[in-house]
């Protein structure tokens, strides 16, 4: 797609964000909405999917042969099922049923709804890297050539088990795995660097063994253009530090960790669609 095409698809995710979160008064917007230009890219142009010829994806948990990824910081779910259904998923409508009783679209996404599009529970953070570590050794072994994508947090960098699969990726050589680390600075107490400072990622990453790179999160060319220079034949794991702004878009959100999970009101929705315009050919479900 062009990078056009990508902008005005991201616009609409982050009012679906928005919306959802304000119809239950419940979710989180912040991280969600600073996140949405990388995952825009990724399941509109960047990643190999199955398709039926008619914009339906077609979702396996074998994934062979195409591209996977998986969401450790399941908090910013909202994007999530956004993009899943504005890609085809599963019918956009249901975006309606976010956080409801019996709904498939649960706060955190689960496996036991099974949603299209999601192929671990990922509520408590930590545990993403060492899955798609293991989904990158399985194509391998396989002689499949697909990529793996996993999205993780800068607050969730603070788990111990995150550093397990950072040195596995590195000693297993798995070149097809890219792991992107949503750098926003901010977590739900407030900013990474006074609740536990994370310091130098990019130097403890490479420590391991990774190959590191940078990337503008809220820049949807440099997004696109990074997350397709990661998909290389080589033997070395790429981790890309994703720079965000979290709650990118909606001016009274950006750069708060205050609005990591609290919902807009009536009024503050108002202002957040006013900056968020649609185009043709863009629908609120």
């Amino acid at each position: 797609m062009e990078i056009q095409q990508l902008e005005q698809i991201a616009t609409q995710v982050r009012r679906d964000i928005v919306r959802m979160v304000h119809a239950v008064n419940s979710g989180h917007p912040g991280g969600s909405l600073g996140c949405t230009d990388f995952l825009v890219a990724l399941y509109f142009d960047v990643m190999r999917l199955k398709e039926d010829g008619q914009g339906t994806v077609i979702f396996d948990m074998d994934a062979k042969g195409e591209d996977v990824f998986f969401l450790s910081n399941g908090h910013i779910s909202p994007l999530f099922y956004s993009v899943l259904a504005r890609r085809g998923y599963f019918p956009v409508s249901e975006l309606a049923t976010f956080r409801k009783l019996d709904s498939r679209l649960q706060g955190h996404p689960t496996t036991a709804e099974h949603l299209p599009g999601v192929r671990i529970a990922s509520g408590s953070l930590g545990q993403g890297l060492s899955v798609a570590c293991g989904a990158a050794l399985a194509k391998r072994l396989n002689g499949d050539d697909s990529h793996v994508y996993v999205l993780m947090g800068d607050g969730e960098q603070q788990e111990g088990q995150v550093w397990e699969g950072a040195t596995f990726a590195p000693h297993h050589k798995l070149g097809n795995l890219t792991a992107v680390i949503d750098l926003n600075g901010q977590q739900i107490d407030g900013p990474t660097s006074l609740v536990m400072n994370n310091r130098d990622l990019g130097e403890k990453y490479k420590a391991f063994g990774w190959n590191v790179e940078h990337m503008e999160g809220n820049n949807m060319a440099d997004v696109v253009a990074k997350l397709k220079a990661s998909r290389k034949d080589a033997d070395v794991p790429t981790l890309i530090l994703m720079h965000t702004e979290m709650g990118y878009g909606i001016d009274y959100m950006m750069g708060s960790h205050k609005w990591h999970g609290v919902a807009p009101n009536d009024e503050q929705l108002a202002v957040a669609l006013n900056q968020l315009p649609q185009t043709v050919g863009q629908a609120d479900y």
